[in-house]
């Protein structure tokens, strides 16, 4: 029996983002209850070096940023056109971000949009993960009277709690925002979807609704394994490149620099190490492996309604149809007034 292809997502604003090998798609869930769908093929495959391990996880980093950007945009959109701007003074603030968000990501062409939002989301990473901890912790140190070095496993053990607090806690303050909690409901509609696939059960909501919203292969896992891992590459890099210049500003600096070049091996580790726990540990005792990543997701999903179900599904439900070679080589951007008629139409074209 041939094997069925990963399927990847990412919940957007309202809807949901599907991938697989040769296709891609998003359904937004519109002010009036229809859905709004945006499928292409997926081009090309991988190549070369991004097709061997490691390699691949780097590969696969950036396309998710890239294709994640191109998604999110397609959802801002839709929102922008679905709220009442002048309706309500709570909507202001929301409509500003939202502005800015566009302006800062659309310029008439989507290439040179993707290749900024990429570039951004890389520069919020390496802040995220690296200078913000890395300093926060050189903080902590001097008011605790400690003079670790830099680059010493104390000092970088000291630092993946830091970045660990600095995830849990932006994630716990994002939760509380109601927008926040509806992307995350969707992202929970997406994770029950993909289960139901990998299941080989059918695309209904009587087969999704007891599904968990817990996966393996979840970019929440991905980022957990990251903090975990950055101690240990962290670690080895100080090993390697030991800084002790006498003075505390100048070595922070200096290892925030020499950490640079780290980011891709921890996202390929990572990635490997991901695919390998996905595959093999999501029963009996290893399954204790998979716990940490678990345990933020119930931060990151929350339980979807049967709405948000019906849109991830629905954006399953395209991928497939284009992936299973029943679409045309070309983008289309289509509109249905219910999950229902998607479906009706679907079954049409499958006759």
């Amino acid at each position: 029996m041939e094997a069925r292809p990963y399927i990847g997502g990412q919940a957007v604003l309202e809807g949901v983002m599907m991938r697989s090998p040769k296709s891609f798609a998003v359904v937004v869930r519109r002010r009036d209850g229809s859905l709004s769908v945006r499928e292409r093929v997926m081009p090309g495959g991988r190549t070369g070096l991004a097709k061997l391990p490691f390699f691949r996880g780097v590969a696969s980093l950036v396309e998710s940023l890239r294709l994640g950007s191109e998604a999110l945009r397609f959802s801002a959109e839709l929102a922008q056109k679905d709220w009442d701007l002048a309706a309500a003074a709570t909507n202001v603030l929301r409509a500003i971000g939202f502005q800015l968000f566009l302006l800062a990501t659309s310029d008439g062409a989507e290439s040179k949009a993707e290749k900024r939002g990429i570039g951004a989301m890389l520069v919020l990473m390496v802040a995220f993960f690296i200078a913000l901890p890395q300093f926060v912790t050189a903080g902590i140190m001097k008011l605790l009277h400690v003079d670790w070095p830099v680059s010493s496993m104390p000092f970088q053990a000291v630092r993946g709690c830091v970045k660990l607090a600095i995830v849990l806690g932006y994630l716990l303050l994002i939760r509380r925002m109601a927008d926040i909690r509806r992307v995350f409901q969707y992202h929970g509609a997406e994770h029950k979807t993909i289960s139901t696939y990998e299941a080989g059960e059918p695309l209904d909501l009587a087969h999704a609704r007891p599904k968990t919203t817990m996966h393996p292969r979840c970019g929440t896992t991905f980022l957990v394994m990251i903090v975990l891992l950055s101690v240990v590459v962290f670690s080895i890099v100080g090993l390697l490149v030991p800084i002790h210049t006498g003075s505390r500003v100048l070595d922070n600096l200096l290892f925030f620099l020499v950490s640079l070049p780290a980011l891709p091996v921890l996202a390929a580790v990572a990635f490997e190490l991901q695919r390998l726990f996905a595959r093999y540990f999501t029963k009996g005792p290893l399954r204790a492996v998979l716990v940490p990543g678990f345990l933020v997701q119930r931060i990151t999903t929350i339980e979807p309604d049967d709405d948000q179900l019906e849109v991830a599904l629905a954006s399953l439900r395209a991928t497939l149809f284009r992936e299973e070679g029943r679409a045309g080589e070309g983008a289309n951007d289509v509109a249905f007034p219910s999950y229902a008629d998607l479906v009706a139409a679907e079954s049409l074209q499958r006759s």
